[in-house]
């Protein structure tokens, strides 16, 4: 699984800890992390949490990326941000049990995280375990033992409702400020990452329009 990491300006000074706590826990596992920052507080490229919404959706729907990991201060918006978008099932998670709970019981491919509250002593090991449950054991078995087919069945009908709700990605992005949807994907590294992963050749050549 190749799992994107995207940071906010608020929280952006986090970036090195998230990154470490994720990658010392996914990488054993065989997955591989991409850090599309930002990276530090004051990055030329300034990302909003709007912002995360848009480059993760890009990420996911392109298939440059399997799974983003993000957040904000509270989470809150970083999540609300990816779910205005198609292909995008993003929870919100503060500990590991949301972690387990959100990878088995709704299947998505994305996360929001507090990096600010709650976020103190002991943070980056309530990270290191959050991304342990999160990829450890497996996605969409169902939780708990008893409600595994109607939980299953249940996501199956999330997906369809979606399908029928949501324009394409190609649909949506032109529609909004231009210099909104340049500025999620001007990052640093974000050339670098994404061409080389990116699996449409059709959302590749939109956001070349766009650099």
């Amino acid at each position: 699984m190749r799992i994107a990491l995207i940071n906010e300006n608020s929280q952006a000074a986090k970036n090195e800890v998230i990154l470490t706590a994720l990658k010392k826990i996914v990488e054993p596992m065989g997955h591989t992390v991409d850090n599309y920052g930002m990276y530090k507080a004051d990055d030329a490229a300034q990302l909003t949490y709007v912002q995360c919404g848009i480059l993760g959706a890009i990420l996911l729907n392109s298939g440059a990326a399997d799974f983003v990991i993000t957040g904000c201060g509270t989470g809150e918006g970083a999540m609300l941000a990816m779910n205005s978008f198609p292909g995008v099932i993003c929870g919100h998670v503060e500990d590991p049990v949301d972690a387990y709970t959100f990878a088995h019981v709704n299947d998505g491919n994305a996360v929001a995280i507090p990096f600010a509250k709650g976020f103190g002593w002991g943070g980056e090991l309530n990270l290191e375990y959050i991304f342990e449950k999160l990829f450890g054991f497996g996605h969409g078995q169902g939780y708990p033992k008893e409600r595994v087919e109607p939980e299953m069945r249940n996501k199956k009908i999330l997906d369809e409702v979606r399908a029928q709700t949501f324009l394409p990605l190609l649909e949506c992005l032109p529609k909004l400020d231009p210099a909104l949807v340049k500025g999620a994907v001007s990052g640093e590294k974000f050339s670098e990452l994404f061409f080389d992963n990116c699996k449409d050749e059709k959302i590749a050549a939109y956001v070349k329009t766009l650099l």
